[in-house]
C-alpha cells in the first residue's frame, strides 16, 4: 500500500554520478525510466555535462560554474589520472597502482563539490537520491533523505564496499573458477594498496559529518534503503554469494540515445564482409599503442569496422576497412552491427 501510494505521486528524484562517463551513462538511463513515468529528475553534474543532460529534457543543478566554453573534460581527465596504469604492465601492477591512485584522486574532486551539493540537496529537497559513486559521500548519507547506492560497475567490485570471500577480489579480471589460494593474498595486497590514503578518507568523511564510514580500508557503505546494480542474470554471482534482500540487479541501464542520430558512412556502405564495432571504453581506447595493434591486426580483415577512437583519437590513423570518431552514438550502433570488441566494460556489456 505504501509504495503504490508513493509510486502515484510525483517525485523528485536526485542523481548524484562521479564524474566519470559510465556512471553518468547508467544513471541517463535510469532517469529516463524516471522521467517517462512522470517524475522530476535532476542530475548534480559538472558544467561539461550540462548541455547533454539539457538535451535530454533533465534539470541539472551544477556543481562548478556555469559557462559557455566547456574547459573540463572528464574522458580525458581520468584517462590522464589513470595514464600510468595503461602502461605495460602485469594485472596484479596495475590493480594495486589503480589502488592507490584512484581514492585519492576521487576524495579531492569529492571535497571540491561537498559543499555545494549541501546546498543542492538543501535548497531542493528531494524525496529520492540516487548515486553511482565509488565512495560514500557524506552529503548524502547525513542528508536524512532516502538515498539509493547504484553501481555500474561489474558486481565482482561490489567487494569495495560489500565484501564476500565466496568470491575472488575485484579489479584483477579472475574467474570464480581461478586459484582460491590466492584471492586472499590479492585482497590484501588491494587493501594494502589504498590503505595510506584510507586513512584520509576516514577523517574526511568524520570532518564532514558523514554518519557512515566503511569498514577498515573498504570505500563505501551499502544504502540502508536500496542498493542496485546492473548485470546479466545469467553471468551474475548470485548462485555463489546471494546478496542481501536490500540489493537489487538489472539486466541494464540503458540509456535510449534519443540525443544522438548515425548513418552508415558511405565507406562503409560500399564495402563487403560484416560490420563490426570495436570500443574499449573510455579509458581502454587512451591506451594508443594497444589501440595501433588492434588497428594493424584488424587492418588485415575482409570485414569493415566501426571504431571508438577515444580521447587519443588525433594519435593514430585507422586502416581503409574503418571509419571511427572521438566518440560514436553506441546506443545507435549496435543494433546494425554483426559483432562487438569490447574491453568488457559493464556498460557496454549490459547495453550489447
Amino acid at each position: 500500500m505504501y509504495m503504490s501510494k508513493t509510486m502515484s505521486r510525483k517525485l523528485t528524484v536526485l542523481f548524484v554520478p562521479i564524474n566519470y562517463v559510465g556512471p553518468i551513462n547508467s544513471s541517463i538511463g535510469m532517469a529516463e525510466v524516471l522521467k517517462d513515468s512522470g517524475h522530476r529528475v535532476v542530475f548534480a553534474a559538472r558544467n561539461e555535462w550540462s548541455k547533454r543532460l539539457k538535451s535530454l529534457d533533465i534539470e541539472v543543478e551544477l556543481l562548478t560554474e556555469e559557462t559557455d566554453e566547456v574547459t573540463g573534460d572528464s574522458a580525458a581527465a581520468n584517462a590522464e589520472e589513470l595514464k600510468s596504469v595503461l602502461e605495460d604492465k602485469t594485472p596484479l601492477e596495475k590493480a594495486l597502482e589503480c589502488m592507490s591512485i584512484l581514492l585519492n584522486d576521487v576524495i579531492h574532486d569529492s571535497d571540491k563539490d561537498e559543499q555545494k551539493l549541501k546546498q543542492i540537496i538543501k535548497r531542493l529537497k528531494p524525496h529520492v537520491i540516487i548515486t553511482d559513486h565509488i565512495i560514500t559521500l557524506p552529503s548524502i548519507a547525513g542528508s536524512g533523505i532516502p538515498w539509493i547506492f547504484s553501481y555500474s560497475s561489474n558486481p565482482l567490485s561490489l567487494d569495495t564496499g560489500y565484501e564476500d570471500k565466496r568470491l575472488p577480489p575485484s579489479i584483477l579480471g579472475l574467474s570464480i573458477n581461478s586459484n582460491k589460494n590466492l584471492w586472499e593474498e590479492y585482497r590484501q595486497q588491494l587493501k594494502n594498496a589504498r590503505k595510506d590514503d584510507w586513512f584520509k578518507y576516514k577523517d574526511w568523511l568524520i570532518s564532514n559529518g558523514s554518519p557512515l564510514v566503511p569498514d577498515d580500508f573498504l570505500l563505501w557503505v551499502p544504502s540502508p534503503f536500496a542498493n542496485v546494480y546492473m548485470f546479466p542474470e545469467e553471468l551474475d554471482y548470485t548462485d555463489v554469494r546471494p546478496l542481501p534482500k536490500t540489493f537489487h540487479r538489472f539486466d541494464c541501464m540503458k540509456r535510449s540515445g534519443n540525443e544522438d542520430t548515425f548513418e552508415l558512412p558511405d565507406k562503409l556502405k560500399s564495402r563487403s564482409g560484416k560490420l563490426i564495432y570495436l570500443s574499449l571504453g573510455s579509458m581502454g581506447s587512451a591506451n594508443v599503442p594497444l589501440m595501433k595493434r588492434l588497428i594493424a591486426i584488424l587492418s588485415k580483415s575482409e570485414h569493415k569496422f566501426i571504431v571508438s577512437k577515444g580521447v587519443k583519437h588525433n594519435e593514430y590513423e585507422l586502416a581503409d576497412n574503418m571509419w571511427g570518431e572521438r566518440t560514436v552514438p553506441q546506443v545507435k550502433v549496435l543494433p546494425i552491427i554483426d559483432l562487438m570488441i569490447t574491453h568488457g566494460g559493464n556498460n557496454s556489456v549490459t547495453e550489447t
